[in-house]
């Protein structure tokens, strides 16, 4: 459902605790293990994808799927996140060709080589074709502390863990939608701020490619950890 006005969001900072009332409806037992299983069932067919069409998706999925990720808990409510969708060919030939440079210093020798066998399994190199052959880019940044119009700043609390979250919301948001997606993090990332024209105040987190896989598509055959590998129950 989309609604036609939203309440626009003003920071709180100082405000008096004015809660109201949550009551959402209880799913019954036998409806809520059924999700649960279709969930999990769906969410272990996600992979991340370096080989995209370049057929369009449709814009208002990806456009909810952000509004998910939006929706994700943060440090003291402060949601420190900017999502900077990008579709335009150029722009996204210039990310990938500065992403490009980084990664081949990187790649040459800037990991070192226990970072350079974590990633041999992955068939990973310096070239990064998913940047313009996805047709569009989520790129995300974690606002390090609020700036307001006129230059006055506030500090955000628990930036990587609320931005985490919200990223992981998001990539959980496209696979549900039918899209595949991939997290980009070039090292360093600060050409992002250059070419997306970002303030003073936000920092890149990562480059997500969106898109459908290739008809050709591969990923590395790996295995998940098992959930007894991962879980502890006391």
């Amino acid at each position: 459902m989309t609604t036609t006005t939203e309440e626009r969001w003003e920071p709180a900072h100082g405000a008096p605790y004015h809660p109201v009332p949550y009551r959402p409806e209880r799913m019954e037992p036998a409806e809520s293990l059924t999700r649960s299983a279709e969930l999990r069932d769906r969410m272990r067919q996600r992979r991340s994808v370096r080989q995209f069409s370049s057929d369009p998706v449709p814009e208002q999925v990806v456009r909810d799927a952000i509004a998910c990720a939006a929706t994700a808990p943060s440090g003291a409510h402060q949601q420190p996140w900017t999502f900077v969708l990008v579709r335009d060919p150029q722009i996204r030939r210039r990310i990938r060709e500065a992403a490009e440079h980084e990664e081949r210093t990187s790649y040459d020798g800037r990991l070192g080589e226990e970072w350079l066998a974590a990633l041999r399994p992955l068939g990973t190199d310096a070239v990064k074709t998913h940047l313009t052959d996805a047709p569009a880019l989520i790129v995300v940044f974690q606002q390090r502390y609020w700036l307001g119009a006129d230059g006055a700043k506030r500090k955000h609390y628990y930036v990587d863990e609320s931005v985490g979250i919200a990223v992981g919301m998001l990539l959980s948001a496209l696979h549900l939608s039918g899209l595949a997606a991939l997290v980009h993090t070039p090292s360093p990332m600060r050409f992002l701020s250059q070419v997306l024209g970002r303030p003073e105040n936000e920092k890149a987190f990562a480059v997500i490619p969106v898109g459908y896989p290739a008809e050709d598509c591969q990923v590395p055959g790996l295995k998940r950890k098992a959930l007894d590998q991962v879980m502890v129950e006391v």
